[in-house]
């Protein structure tokens, strides 16, 4: 069985004013089954929360890690929870 999630990521870098949240919207809906959202920080970060199985969260994480981002991608944060709902689709904000 394929336990349900809920990612927290929070990705360094220049991600900002380069496309990278519709970047990942578009890779969580290509990946499927993955709900949450994409939103910049006042920081320079974006924070990505998805929810849904954990094979596919692990898919966008390791696509965020190693993927083909727009921007430069320097560091990310992660933290692996119980799933809080809510959410419908995966959004950007």
């Amino acid at each position: 069985m394929n336990e349900r999630v809920r990612l927290t990521v929070w990705v360094r870098g220049r991600v900002q004013g380069v496309g990278f949240r519709w970047y990942t919207r578009a890779n969580a809906l290509r990946i499927g089954e993955l709900v949450g959202f994409a939103s910049n920080l006042a920081d320079g970060r974006v924070q990505v929360v998805a929810e849904g199985p954990r094979a596919e969260c692990e898919q966008l994480l390791e696509w965020l890690r190693d993927g083909d981002t727009p921007g430069k991608v320097e560091g990310i944060t992660e933290i692996w929870d119980t799933p809080r709902g809510g959410y419908d689709a995966f959004e950007i904000r």
